[in-house]
């Protein structure tokens, strides 16, 4: 019987899709066999290895390239939010590098990128509760815990850590504060998107709080055991993540928006500056027809009328009980239950002419009001032998 040559020893990985699990293999150099813990398997063919925060990097890829590409007008209003989505890719990417190849070396470059995010948020959001165009002047102090950051990589590392924690749990609870006065605090927001801002105005900030929360877990994980469990840990948040920005580009794509469905206090008494402020408002909409403007915000009704946009949206608050979205949504779908009557315009024409520009909130909206869609409602207001107008249209509204 020939000796067989010595075999050597090797260390491979097995990815699935993104946890990492060690075995050794021994490959016998005379038979070209591979053998694993003794045991005759087929021949391992090589695999590419792609992370999972890749996959992640190119979803949002795609969203950003959908916004880009939507060509609405109001590229620069959305600026912000587009440099915060390439922030979203580039730390996806790095955090692929790091824990899918275990890149020791590009930890530094995921620290700066992870605050700047977090700051860069908050920038983005309290931009939209903003009266005034924001200025580069007034958000620069926020480029101040990157620029620490810096100090700490290259002076102390040490603390680093702690310091991004800090950070995380900071702008987080910023951002649920900014949320603390509902959808309308977001004045810059477009009125028929305004819940949507809201919506993500609240994930970003607990989301920013659940990464701080991690990288506790993640530090202690390390102290405890050397890190084994870290790769894990990075992996599920990466999974959350994915399933969280998947459902909002899902929301984004088709422009709907959850109302709040639990009861809210009862507001103040009114006053007669509330009641004042409601009926300008009013001959306002009736006369200038402002709500068929798609990119009505606060602000602009705000301006019109030379008041403080909290000071109407209070009056509006007060005097209907509605949020401004909804006050501007109601002038809207009765404009659009009068063409629906009067006219034989296509839904979507309607819809457009009504100042809305997503179908899903109009529905939504127009069964709030009526208790029914466009569609049923034309059906059982305009006869089909009549082939026009029909009389006695009634408007529901709760």
């Amino acid at each position: 019987m020939n000796e067989a040559l010595p075999s050597r020893t090797f260390s491979g990985w097995i990815f699935s899709p993104y946890f990492e699990t060690s075995i050794t293999i021994r490959v016998d150099r005379e038979r070209n066999r591979v053998h694993s813990e003794g045991h005759c398997c087929r021949r391992i063919s090589p695999m590419i290895f792609v992370p999972l925060p890749f996959v992640v990097a190119l979803l949002l890829a795609i969203l950003l390239i959908r916004m880009l590409r939507q060509g609405d007008g109001a590229l620069a209003e959305k600026r912000p939010f587009l440099l915060l989505i390439g922030f979203y890719i580039l730390q996806s990417v790095v955090i692929g590098i790091r824990w899918g190849y275990d890149v020791i070396a590009i930890m530094p470059i995921q620290s700066l990128i992870a605050t700047t995010i977090a700051a860069l948020a908050w920038v983005c959001f309290k931009g939209l509760a903003m009266e005034e165009q924001p200025t580069l002047s007034r958000f620069w102090p926020h480029l101040l815990p990157t620029a620490s950051i810096v100090v700490l990589i290259a002076l102390y590392p040490e603390p680093i850590s702690l310091a991004i924690i800090l950070i995380f749990l900071g702008y987080g609870a910023a951002l649920l504060w900014l949320a603390r006065h509902g959808p309308d605090a977001l004045v810059a927001s477009r009125l028929d998107g305004a819940v949507l801002s809201y919506r993500s105005l609240q994930i970003t900030g607990f989301a920013l709080i659940a990464s701080a929360v991690t990288d506790v877990i993640i530090s202690f994980d390390f102290t405890k055991t050397g890190g084994i469990h870290a790769g894990a840990i990075v992996a599920l948040g990466n999974v959350i993540a994915l399933l969280i920005l998947g459902t909002a580009a899902s929301v984004a794509s088709s422009g709907s928006s959850t109302e709040a469905t639990s009861e809210e206090p009862p507001p103040p008494p009114t006053t007669e500056e509330d009641e004042a402020v409601a009926a300008a408002l009013d001959t306002l909409m009736r006369a200038r027809q402002l709500y068929r403007d798609p990119d009505l915000n606060l602000t602009r009704i705000a301006r019109k009328m030379n008041l403080p946009a909290r000071r109407v949206s209070t009056a509006v608050n007060r005097i209907h009980g509605m949020s401004v979205s909804q006050y501007v949504n109601d002038f809207r779908i009765r404009a659009a239950c009068e063409q629906l009557v009067g006219t034989d315009h296509p839904i979507t024409q309607v819809m457009f002419d009504s100042g809305f520009i997503s179908k899903s909130n109009f529905n939504r909206e127009f069964a709030r009001m009526n208790g029914e869609n466009p569609t049923q409602f034309r059906k059982r207001r305009v006869p089909r032998e009549s082939g026009g107008a029909a009389s006695n249209v009634i408007f529901m509204s709760p």
